[in-house]
């Protein structure tokens, strides 16, 4: 068995620690989910922390970790016997990793379908969710989990209980567990039910001072050249963090949550506009621990600060775009305006058990950003982490080179996109960015025909959920059974066992799996017109805001999106294709604006990153939403070479939809022309508004009741 990294070497990260330690306290509080930059130790952490939980005792024999002092009374190896037994089994606690690509038999278990049909035996093999119970269930990158995967963690997290149906037969279990997911917001953020359903949230980051790197690189080195003998050296400062944890948890029921306490919680769920009742009682029961891990029976304002700042940050997001963090001057104002302490201020920090002085590299000075340091963290003042250096930040999207100058709508050259220089022009023609404006509801764009992509939202596809459409063999590991097939394949030989009430004969070749369709994700890539053209601030104000609109569309259904913008005879690759919709959206506020119209240039670059995507992720159908009033300027035929840039896409069945954003009384209709070559459909930014598409098919109807 692999030595894993002590929690007490993990330099720096005393949010994180803290967190974590509260939860192995009071498991009550809900887990933690771990936000932050790849390669900042956020799986080293969490993984060490399993070292310091208590033992569990279990029922001897039980495949479900049944308490014997409260065994499950359905537990599906039951029924056991209540009361403390003698001969229970002490293990140490799990830590259960749910890999972002299992099946949902492997979550929840699977029952041995011959068996049930055949014999009528309940033959359930127990699935992640009975492993986990009473322990910790540990999801890397959970914001690239599927959805249906999500919906069954969501319904455990909910009743503490798993339960398995398929065709008449059902199991259910107990299934209370830690959660705990890290993720890297670049790669996209996770469903508003879900990151609920976390109790706290961390932030984490690499530290820039190179002397805490460099502590890191050098405990790090140390621990792979010598796992065991790196363990011994921390054995001692682990010992009394399990202390620590054990005694924190024998405090717990005495320490008393005073009413001055509990209106400071409610008054700052309330100010910071919460929404529902679970960030009072997440913080409740988070400040609760902190006094316990303490050693204090009294709650204090410090413990109601602390748990604020863990609770609240990812429950107060508006909309998927907000960064997640809380206000600490507003919060210390309620704090202040708000209830008295319920008992004397501690005479100082408690830092907690503190590692070796000589461990690997020896000691690193404390480090202040402005923030108080979180006594209870125990170990290490804040540093970096464990993975090694974080990468350096990737270089952020040059807003592009100064182009020609943009006119306003209607000055002499607007309507091609030129200036009174020219495509030759200077940095004087560059038009700052303009604000985004009005978002609304946008209707539902889809791709045609039936795909098999990544479960999503958006459009048609067979997939593992949804309504049965039919039946056939099993590809592979059988799945959903569609019962009334397998019997009607089995019918012809059951006369070959020549004696009645024997039971159903099902032999594999019988077994049908159904065939569903539901909805997929699709990769969804704007190709955006930032030339002069559409350089009139009011008009680009509005196609920023239809096109944010889409972006929030496409993170409700669960797209990937790319971002293209053509400007100045050239496009560029704002966005290579993501999970990220929020950085999609961070690169179209800066979004400058001027020059000539290179149509064809933006076509063409978004067939190739097409090509490389269907590389990457064939399964993956895209949708090109191109953006723009249909202009094509500078270099040679311009408006022929954007002709057949479209033709290539529409045949490379790319599914296209081309959003009309010319304005003024005399429209040329030169983005519907462009939609004709693509294959696609055309809509104008009023069409692309789901309450306008509702209107028209409400007129329509009324049309042809009057008729």
């Amino acid at each position: 068995m692999t030595t894993r990294y002590p929690f007490t070497a993990v330099v720096g990260m005393a949010d994180l620690r803290l967190a974590l330690l509260l939860n192995a306290v009071s498991p009550a509080v809900g887990g933690v989910l771990v936000r932050g930059e790849k390669g900042t130790a956020k799986s080293t952490a969490v993984r060490a922390l399993t070292e310091l939980l208590p033992a569990v005792r279990t029922v001897p024999g039980c495949r479900f970790s049944c308490d014997p002092a409260a065994p499950d009374a359905q537990c599906p190896d039951g029924p056991h016997e209540a009361g403390a037994s003698a001969s229970s089994d002490l293990r140490p606690a799990r830590m259960v990793e749910l890999p972002v690509g299992a099946s949902e038999d492997r979550l929840v278990g699977a029952l041995d379908i011959e068996r049930a049909l055949a014999d009528g035996v309940k033959a359930f093999e127990p699935g992640l969710l009975a492993e986990a119970h009473r322990g910790i269930l540990y999801v890397d990158e959970v914001n690239l989990l599927h959805d249906h995967l999500v919906d069954v963690l969501l319904d455990a997290a909910a009743m503490g209980a798993s339960h398995v149906e398929r065709e008449g037969v059902s199991v259910t279990h107990a299934s209370r567990f830690l959660l705990v997911g890290t993720m890297n917001p670049e790669e996209g953020e996770l469903r508003p039910q879900l990151l609920d359903r976390f109790g706290l949230t961390v932030e984490v980051a690499a530290s820039r001072d190179p002397e805490q790197r460099v502590e890191v690189v050098r405990r790090r080195l140390a621990y792979e050249d010598d796992p065991e003998g790196f363990a011994a050296r921390w054995a001692d400062a682990e010992q009394e963090m399990r202390e620590r944890i054990a005694a924190a948890r024998a405090l717990l029921p005495q320490v008393r949550l005073g009413d001055s306490a509990l209106r400071r919680i409610a008054a700052t769920c309330a100010e910071f506009e919460v929404d529902g009742m679970r960030a009072d009682l997440v913080m409740a029961r988070t400040a609760t621990a902190l006094a316990a891990w303490a050693g204090r029976t009294e709650v204090l304002a410090e413990d109601v600060r602390q748990a604020a700042l863990l609770a609240l940050p990812h429950r107060r997001r508006r909309n998927p775009f907000d960064a997640p963090g809380l206000d600490e001057d507003k919060l210390d104002r309620v704090l202040e305006e708000h209830g008295e302490d319920d008992g004397p201020e501690p005479d100082g920090p408690d830092d907690g058990p503190q590692g070796p002085d000589d461990g690997p590299g020896g000691g690193v000075p404390p480090q202040r950003d402005g923030r108080e340091e979180t006594p209870a963290a125990g170990g290490e003042p804040p540093a970096a982490e464990q993975d090694g250096p974080a990468a350096p930040e990737a270089p952020q999207p040059s807003p592009g080179e100064a182009d020609a100058g943009a006119q306003p709508e209607g000055a002499p050259g607007a309507g091609s996109g030129e200036s009174a220089e020219g495509a030759g022009g200077g940095a004087a023609g560059e038009r700052p960015a303009a604000p985004t404006g009005e978002t609304f509801r946008a209707r539902t764009l889809t791709v045609p025909g039936l795909g098999e992509g990544a479960a999503g939202r958006r459009s048609r596809a067979r997939t593992a959920h949804g309504r049965t459409t039919g039946s056939r063999r099993p590809q592979g590991a059988l799945g959903k059974l569609h019962l009334a097939a397998t019997v009607q394949a089995a019918a012809p030989h059951q006369h070959a066992r020549g004696r009645a009430g024997s039971g159903l004969l099902v032999r594999r070749d019988d077994l049908r799996e159904a065939v569903r369709e539901g909805r997929e994700g699709n990769l969804v890539l704007f190709v955006v017109d930032a030339s002069g053209s559409m350089a009139a601030r009011q008009r680009m104000s509005a196609v920023k805001g239809a096109v944010l609109s889409l972006l929030l569309d496409a993170y409700q259904r669960r797209d990937k999106v790319g971002l293209i913008t053509f400007r100045r005879g050239e496009a560029e690759v704002a966005l290579p294709p993501t999970s990220s919709v929020d950085a999609a959206a961070a690169r179209l506020e800066s979004l400058p604006t001027g020059g000539r119209t290179p149509l064809a240039a933006g076509l063409l670059r978004a067939r190739e990153v097409l090509r490389v995507e269907r590389l990457r992720d064939p399964a993956r159908r895209p949708l090109l939403v191109t953006v723009t009033d249909g202009r094509a300027t500078g270099g040679p035929e311009p408006v022929v070479r954007a002709r057949k840039a479209a033709q290539l896409l529409a045949a490379d069945g790319t599914a296209s939809v081309v959003v009309d954003c010319e304005a003024g009384y005399v429209r040329l209709g030169l983005a519907a022309e462009l939609a004709a070559h693509l294959g696609g459909e055309a809509v104008t930014l009023d069409e692309l508004r789901a309450d306008t598409v509702s209107e028209l098919v409400r007129h329509a109807t009324d049309t042809r009741r009057a008729a």
